[in-house]
């Protein structure tokens, strides 16, 4: 991947260079016609094409701005509600996640999400414990997480 990102700036300023045209508009023409070369010949390179992470990080990054909306807005659901409806607890998620980066970032994005927090983590990396402000269903909390910052951590990971 820095080898593709390296080569597609290189055709950028060579088609700069190339049209004596030093201004930002000319960069962006040229490095969209980086792309464009480095799409076409990405069937003769052994690594993949190094947008497609790109645009898995930017799925990773949407995903946690929207989940952060949708559970901020359930807390202050709870918050306003005249009588709490609040079931808290504590349960045990299983993750099929297996480095350690990815546990990390797995915790942090749960973390991060008002109404949940990582507890601890198991010295194996395959156990995470987590605290939920309202734990309905515990299968149904794992199979969120699982179907959706997990899904996006191992497309970001392992292209």
């Amino acid at each position: 991947m820095p080898f593709q990102i390296l080569l597609n700036l290189m055709i950028a300023f060579l088609w700069m260079m190339l049209n004596g045209n030093w201004t930002v508009s000319g960069f962006i023409v040229g490095y969209v016609l980086g792309i464009a070369v480095l799409y076409v010949v990405r069937k003769f390179r052994p690594e993949p094409f190094y947008l497609a992470r790109v645009w898995a990080v930017l799925k990773l990054a949407g995903l946690l701005i929207r989940e952060l909306l949708i559970s901020s807005f359930e807390v202050i659901g709870h918050i306003l509600r005249p009588k709490l409806k609040m079931r808290p607890g504590i349960f045990e998620y299983r993750t099929q996640l297996s480095s350690d980066w990815e546990v990390t970032i797995l915790s942090c994005m749960i973390c991060l999400t008002p109404g949940t927090l990582t507890l601890e983590v198991s010295d194996d990396n395959q156990t995470l414990y987590i605290h939920a402000l309202d734990i309905s269903n515990v299968e149904e909390m794992s199979g969120k997480i699982r179907s959706t910052f997990e899904k996006a951590i191992m497309e970001v990971t392992r292209s």
